[in-house]
């Protein structure tokens, strides 16, 4: 597939890297030039110097015989005049946009269509962060957790610790413990190893565990690998920006939520804004502000400014000062690893969420949802099954009759409106939304011929 990608930031050159290993055509646009030669230099690409937007740039990076255009430069109008551009005087099949402008958003229905503004598919980064973050709310001790399907059946990564029913148990013993609910679990990573499940896999302290079963049950099997943390009552949000607003606009129903904003013009509108949310205009990094606001009572801390190290800070005092739970925004994917796990419970990269997004897009075959894992090492996808047994390769078989690459793994049907847990017994039917897991993503070009009908296929 020949694609332009528009922006060479975080977001572009982590996308022009997914996709350049999946043997795309890659062109990536930025007017920073030093940016684009260090991409070119890394990935197998071609770069073009130039304002994305312009006419020009757009035909010089192939936007005539370009199947996509993805933009994602740091301004919203940009990204929406290049979509035009490259719909009306390019005909370019299919055109993707970020947008993080709440007032673009708000009009989205009537914006983005073709007699419009010609956009196919818009990708609202703060809003996939508030999802994101929201999901680790509703499920205390959850590190992610990944819905498809129309949240019929759900991916979702915990570590298994002490206190838990089946850590030091085999994997038979969960149907034991859980003789009425179905699941499976995926994958197990150990010391940052991946270990491929089997029946006389002993569960261990430690281990990150990623099991796939209906939505409805996630809590009943967190509760085999972890004692179950009480629902977060009492929240405390650091930042007022969109994703923090949007955040305690979500939660305040439910919760106690507090937020800290430090510009007071800002803080006002929040107050003004929010129902039943407190808001406070200071620094979270004041000791004297959190012991006034009673951190020891908190039992979540959310810090989700703009500024990595003032969210770092401010969370390391707010544990310190007694918060029970701490979760910090990083822009900055180096220091994921330097924080998370120690006082740090949960780092969010929010770029994760924005690239997921995106390659549900991309993606060849009927692949409908992808979540990225493990910072971009693992992946899940909803894939749906297509043709029949003549034109398919896996319609009309059994699952242990589809030989998929290493590390791949069917973990649930849906069909129609029925959650099925994997086993090999089970046969593909078409229209099936097949859920897999990829413990590697290199073999994602593998796994996508699966799902791509054929009439020529024997």
């Amino acid at each position: 597939m020949k694609i332009i990608i528009l922006g060479a930031g975080q977001v572009g050159g982590t996308l022009a890297g997914n996709l350049v290993s999946e043997n795309n055509d890659i062109t990536l646009v930025d007017e920073d030039l030093d940016r684009l030669h260090q991409l070119q230099s890394k990935y197998d690409l071609r770069v073009i110097q130039g304002n994305a937007a312009y006419p020009q740039t757009l035909r010089q990076a192939g936007a005539e015989d370009a199947d996509m255009v993805i933009a994602v430069t740091c301004s919203d109008e940009t990204n929406m005049i290049a979509c035009q551009i490259a719909y009306t005087l390019f005909n370019t099949p299919t055109r993707i946009a970020r947008i993080r402008s709440s007032s673009y958003l708000r009009e989205k229905e009537q914006l983005f269509k073709p007699n419009a503004i010609p956009v196919d598919h818009l990708i609202a980064p703060e809003q996939l962060v508030i999802d994101y973050i929201y999901k680790l709310v509703e499920y205390p001790g959850a590190l992610q957790v990944v819905s498809f399907a129309e949240n019929k059946v759900s991916l979702v990564v915990v570590n298994a610790y002490y206190g838990g029913p089946l850590v030091g148990d085999d994997l038979t013993s969960l149907k034991d413990h859980l003789p009425h609910i179905n699941t499976q679990i995926a994958a197990i990573f150990r010391n940052g190893r991946h270990i491929r499940p089997q029946n006389s896999t002993i569960i261990e302290a430690g281990d990150e565990v990623f099991f796939v079963v209906a939505t409805e049950h996630i809590r009943a099997v967190m509760s085999e690998l972890q004692r179950l943390e009480k629902p977060y009552k009492r929240i405390m949000i650091v930042g007022g920006g969109n994703v923090g607003a949007g955040l305690a606009k979500r939660l305040e129903e439910d919760c106690k939520v507090k937020l800290i904003e430090k510009k007071p013009q800002r803080a006002e509108l929040l107050a003004e804004r929010l129902q039943n949310t407190v808001v406070f205009c200071g620094d979270a990094s004041d000791e004297q502000l959190l012991s006034e606001e009673h951190i020891e009572q908190i039992d979540l801390f959310l810090a989700v400014t703009n500024d990595d190290e003032a969210n770092i800070m401010s969370a390391m005092l707010a544990k310190r000062m007694g918060a029970k739970k701490v979760i910090v925004l990083v822009q900055r994917y180096a220091y994921i690893d330097l924080v998370q796990g120690g006082i740090i419970d949960i780092v969010v990269y929010p770029q994760q969420a924005t690239i997921s997004a995106l390659l549900g897009h991309v993606r060849k075959a009927d692949i409908v949802n992808v979540s990225t894992l493990r910072r971009g090492v693992a992946e899940a996808i909803e894939a749906i099954a297509h043709g029949d047994k003549k034109t398919s390769r896996v319609v009309g078989k059994s699952i242990d009759k589809i030989k998929l690459p290493p590390g791949t793994t069917i973990s649930a049907i849906v069909r129609g409106n029925d959650v099925i847990i994997a086993n090999n017994t089970i046969e593909i039917q078409q229209d099936d939304h097949i859920i897999i897991l990829l413990t590697d993503k290199k073999y994602i070009t593998e796994v996508e011929k699966f799902f791509q009908p054929s009439p020529l296929f024997l």
